[in-house]
């Protein structure tokens, strides 16, 4: 168990070292947002729970922002690549809490491990649209995605593509 202090000068308790990932994605979250983006997405393969909960069939999808969330679904539908929206509730972002620092890195408790690690996140991001899509499930292709080549596959920037076209015409 480590403290460390993010670039917001957060104090955050390192219970868990296998979890540094969400540690690096927190400064880069509030860097973003030195930017005053009008929204912020972001991906990474952070949690093997996503992969359990979801499998290889679409992608896990935190959001605060409805109409974010709507452009990414119909961004995967045009894609072929699903999204999954996955809830933001308060009370996992209870789980987090630290007697010693600031916030945990991970959960106190063994579920939700996704949706945990996204609140973690959720944290770090002023901008009142993001979305969080957590690929560890989707990273590489399946039998049931005929189109893809074994191994990497890129998802969902397909999704994230068409996404961006949706929110640039409804601007």
């Amino acid at each position: 168990r480590k403290s460390v202090s993010n670039i917001q000068s957060s104090g955050i308790n390192a219970e868990y070292g296998d979890a540094e990932g969400r540690l690096i994605l927190a400064d880069a979250l509030t860097y973003a947002d030195t930017f005053e983006p009008s929204h912020v997405v972001d991906m990474a393969t952070l949690t093997g729970a996503m992969a359990v909960a979801l499998g290889g069939e679409c992608v896990g999808t935190y959001s605060t922002c409805e109409s974010l969330w709507s452009a990414l679904e119909k961004g995967g539908y045009i894609s072929g690549d699903r999204l999954w929206r996955m809830p933001l509730f308060k009370e996992y972002g209870d789980l987090l809490k630290s007697r010693t620092a600031d916030i945990n890195n991970i959960s106190s408790g063994p579920y939700g491990g996704s949706i945990t690690a996204a609140k973690f996140l959720q944290n770090f991001v002023k901008c009142k649209s993001w979305a969080h899509l957590d690929i560890a499930g989707v990273m590489d292709s399946t039998a049931s995605f005929s189109y893809l080549p074994k191994g990497m596959s890129g998802r969902p920037t397909r999704s994230i593509i068409e996404a961006l076209k949706l929110l640039s015409i409804n601007k």
